[in-house]
């Protein structure tokens, strides 16, 4: 009788002081993670294929290449779209393939993936995600990549954990952070230009009920040292909270989980905006040898 395959491969458990983790092996994803027994990543069955990419490392691209073709040092490139309705290429190439252990411990894992390329990407990058928890400072997080082709490579890189306080409707939480400028979005979910924040719906600089709003765009104008993401649930008064550095994640996507029932908020650290591969615009252009780090944490604030 074969073996029983699972659409997330092995789910790895760690702990530390009041935090509890798990990670699947498929696709390097965050399965959960917990303080005190309430979720701050809003967790999936084990045996189900992630819902709404949930706790997926998004590479060699987060969010969306358009229409799958992009052009790089002059040659044009096609990628499976596996979007159907806006007809993008999403989330990269890692998401479903199975990473392998290279250290494990009570408190910490580091995953690899070599990705080998195919006619869409033939570029050849060596992966890494490494998933540390501390009882004091809660999840780390830290994704890499190092060019171990030939020649140049297009880059980008980004997380999709979805926040949550406990289950709670996002729609009775308090959301805050600081960005200047939000993506705008045309009906196919092409970027359409950047509006100032201040004085509109994306103001979030103060903490406020998200109540009925929904939200699928990408934000910058981030402080570059540190920027956090705050989902608070005032009648429990807990947060979840996801920090970056701005000079490392220049970006955040935030999506209020329609599909997920918002009971999770989708907090997306980015390299890059989306279909950067076409745009240009922070996108890594990685050379043999080089390599590039996305580091954040996720951590919960009583009170």
């Amino acid at each position: 009788m074969s073996p029983i395959v699972t659409p997330n491969g092995k789910l790895i458990a760690l702990e530390s002081g009041d935090y509890k983790a798990t990670v699947a092996t498929a696709g390097a994803g965050l399965v959960s993670l917990s303080f005190q027994g309430k979720d701050l990543v809003l967790p999936f069955p084990a045996d189900e294929l992630p819902p709404a990419y949930a706790g997926k490392v998004l590479m060699p691209w987060p969010n969306r290449v358009t229409g799958g073709g992009y052009t790089f040092t002059g040659q044009r490139f096609e990628l499976p779209v596996n979007e159907a309705s806006p007809g993008s290429a999403l989330h990269g190439l890692a998401l479903w393939v199975e990473w392998n252990v290279e250290q494990r411990s009570d408190a910490d894992l580091v995953l690899t993936h070599l990705l080998h390329g195919e006619p869409g990407y033939p570029f050849q990058l060596a992966l890494s995600a490494r998933y540390s928890l501390d009882a004091r400072t809660g999840l780390h997080v830290q994704l890499g990549a190092t060019n171990c082709g030939t020649g140049p490579a297009p880059y980008g890189c980004g997380s999709h954990p979805y926040l949550t306080v406990n289950g709670e409707d996002v729609s009775n939480c308090e959301l805050s952070f600081k960005a200047g400028k939000v993506l705008l979005t045309d009906e196919k979910l092409r970027p359409a230009g950047l509006l100032e924040t201040p004085d509109t719906d994306f103001d979030f600089s103060e903490p406020r009920v998200l109540a009925s709003q929904s939200l699928d765009h990408a934000f910058t104008a981030l402080p570059e040292s540190n920027w956090a993401v705050t989902l608070r649930n005032p009648a429990v008064k807990l947060a979840a909270v996801l920090e970056a550095g701005g000079t490392e994640a220049p970006w955040v996507q935030l999506y209020s989980g329609e599909l997920r029932g918002r009971k999770g908020l989708a907090v997306e650290p980015m390299t890059c905006p989306p279909d950067a591969f076409n745009s240009g615009q922070d996108l890594v252009v990685l050379e043999p040898g080089q390599s590039r780090p996305l580091g954040f944490r996720i951590h919960a604030v009583e009170g």
